[in-house]
């Protein structure tokens, strides 16, 4: 059976959904989107994916086309006609249909939502960890609005798989910014958990959030500067933050092991905080 997406007002199967070539998501990349994860058939950090696209649709001039409680009504529908255990629940808002003209136009804005279905506890990647190479990060400089102007991204995580690695972290001014779809993570050898601070040069992650919260609560220091590609090669630890991996450990960095080359304790102590103590707020 096929998945049941939703479309400007309409449940339908993937194969009936359509849109209009004239939407300016397709033609502009005009539109912001978010990914809420999903366990046993609940929602993970609801409440910050929700309030993160709201951000993002005030700085490009959108609003969107349902109010709070069908958005949350939405999700929750799609999760149950897909059966959705384990998986993700994708949404985006776009401008809406007009004759192409790069000023925005007075119309009504679409949205779409489609489930993924994926395994997010048993995941073998965080068993194993991810390798990753470095790429001269060459997106514009707005990475906090989370719109679907991922060409670059996607040129870089392409790059990585083609040699040979998992990802790449992106790097500007000799620092790193962030991965292709996460948040970028070092751990030194005294401990303390190191990622860039929020500026418009990062997506501003929920899950980063979270994991930092649940760090300093567990009495680990959290230190919020940036570092760079030598830096995180010596560091004991690095990992990566997001709605669809959580926390995985980053073994390998351009070719070089990252401590011992192989997944260390304190990212897997976070990803199994994390793990118990996000579901607790699940709705």
């Amino acid at each position: 059976m096929s998945r049941i997406v939703y479309v400007n007002g309409e449940f339908c199967p993937e194969e009936e959904a359509k849109i209009s070539i004239f939407e300016r998501g397709f033609l502009f990349a005009d539109a912001v989107y978010d990914a809420t994860s999903v366990l046993n058939g609940k929602l993970l950090d609801y409440d910050g994916h929700m309030g993160r696209l709201q951000r993002s649709l005030r700085e490009l001039d959108l609003t969107s086309p349902v109010d709070p409680d069908e958005l949350l009504f939405l999700h929750r529908e799609l999760i149950s006609r897909n059966e959705i255990d384990e998986g993700i629940v994708y949404l985006q808002v776009s401008r809406g249909v007009a004759d192409r003209d790069f000023v925005y136009p007075d119309v009504d804005p679409s949205l779409v939502m489609f489930t993924q279905k994926k395994v997010l506890i048993d995941s073998p990647i965080a068993k194993n960890g991810i390798r990753v190479i470095s790429k001269e990060d060459l997106r514009w400089h707005r990475r906090d609005i989370k719109t679907v102007q991922l060409l670059y991204a996607a040129m870089a995580k392409t790059a990585a798989v083609k040699a040979g690695a998992d990802d790449a972290w992106m790097v500007e001014d000799g620092l790193v910014t962030e991965g292709t779809s996460n948040n970028a993570f070092i751990i030194t050898d005294s401990g303390e958990i190191v990622t860039r601070a929020l500026s418009n040069d990062i997506l501003h992650g929920i899950t980063r959030r979270t994991v930092m919260k649940f760090a300093q609560q567990a009495q680990m220091k959290v230190v919020e500067q940036p570092f760079s590609i030598e830096e995180a090669q010596g560091a004991a630890e690095a990992f990566i933050t997001s709605a669809a991996t959580f926390v995985y450990p980053v073994i390998e960095i351009d070719g070089k092991p990252v401590g011992s080359g192989v997944p260390g304790p304190s990212a897997a102590r976070l990803r199994e905080i994390y793990i118990s103590e996000i579901q607790k707020t699940a709705v």
